[in-house]
């Protein structure tokens, strides 16, 4: 007789840490819109505690890591980069400037804000099959879990459109984060700038520890392992601000061959300030 297990999924104290900095950064948001919409706050707490949706992240971290060689691409990356997005989008509303949903009168701030966030929370699904195409792979097994879910909290034939403009914002958002696809709206342009600023030695000390033998393509992970720290903040001449601060020049690499070639392919690039530099030296301003 063959027994079975049922080994539920712990979180990690970086997931329960970066699930709290999202709530409370989606929360304050809410806050500021005059609709006060629960929308993005119900589908980001449904996200975190779904169990399928972490098997899958969890997953997504061993064939990227122990079967390809890459850095994260688990439940921390993909948290991050929702967090990002966040405080970039919160930025944006600050300075009045209108999310696509919301110029084209095809939805809310709020519905755009839930596209952003099951993007960001499920663009990396696909990396339980392979690297090549995974964005795609990952908005085949991204929307079933964005049906289940929006159906769920916008039921109905009354909000048939709203889901449908929801569901295929963040399909975009999705397809788009490699920079590989071009995009046209903002809202997918913001979750290709949150994947590229996911660069920190955190992410890339992983795959350094398993294998230091030389290989090809080791020039990103050491290129990766002297960011320092990624700051996204309000700017001074444009309204979103990316600073960079590493700890040798090798770190140029990552910034010049990841993060620029994604802004530069983002409708959001208008808006973005980028600097980057050695802390404690002068920095280089690209935008």
């Amino acid at each position: 007789m063959i027994m079975r297990v049922n080994m539920k999924t712990m979180k990690s104290p970086k997931e329960l840490s970066m699930d709290k900095k999202i709530t409370s950064s989606i929360e304050e948001l809410i806050k500021l819109t005059p609709e006060k919409d629960p929308l993005p706050l119900n589908i980001a707490e449904a996200l975190m505690s779904d169990p399928e949706l972490e098997s899958i992240q969890n997953y997504s971290n061993t064939v990227s890591i122990m079967r390809l060689g890459f850095n994260d691409h688990g439940p921390v990356h993909m948290r991050t980069v929702t967090y990002n997005a966040i405080i970039m989008m919160s930025i944006l509303y600050k300075a009045n400037v209108p999310m696509n949903l919301q110029a084209e009168k095809a939805g809310t701030f709020a519905d755009s804000m839930t596209a952003v966030i099951f993007a960001s929370f499920m663009h990396d699904f696909g990396m339980t099959i392979g690297r090549q195409d995974h964005e795609l792979y990952s908005v085949f097994l991204a929307l079933p879990i964005m049906d289940k879910m929006l159906s769920k909290f916008i039921p109905g034939d009354a909000n048939l459109d709203r889901r449908v403009a929801i569901r295929s914002l963040a399909m975009e958002g999705i397809v788009g984060h490699m920079g590989t696809r071009k995009i046209h709206s903002l809202e997918a342009g913001l979750i290709l700038i949150a994947d590229g600023c996911d660069m920190t030695k955190g992410r890339a000390r992983i795959p350094m520890e398993l294998d230091n033998a030389p290989k090809v393509g080791d020039i990103h992970k050491y290129s990766a392992n002297s960011i320092e720290k990624v700051e996204i903040t309000a700017g001074n001449d444009k309204p979103i601000r990316i600073k960079i601060f590493m700890s040798a020049e090798v770190g140029f690499f990552q910034i010049e061959e990841v993060l620029l070639q994604k802004i530069n392919c983002s409708p959001a690039k208008k808006y973005i300030e980028l600097l980057a530099g050695i802390e404690n030296s002068e920095m280089k301003q690209y935008l």
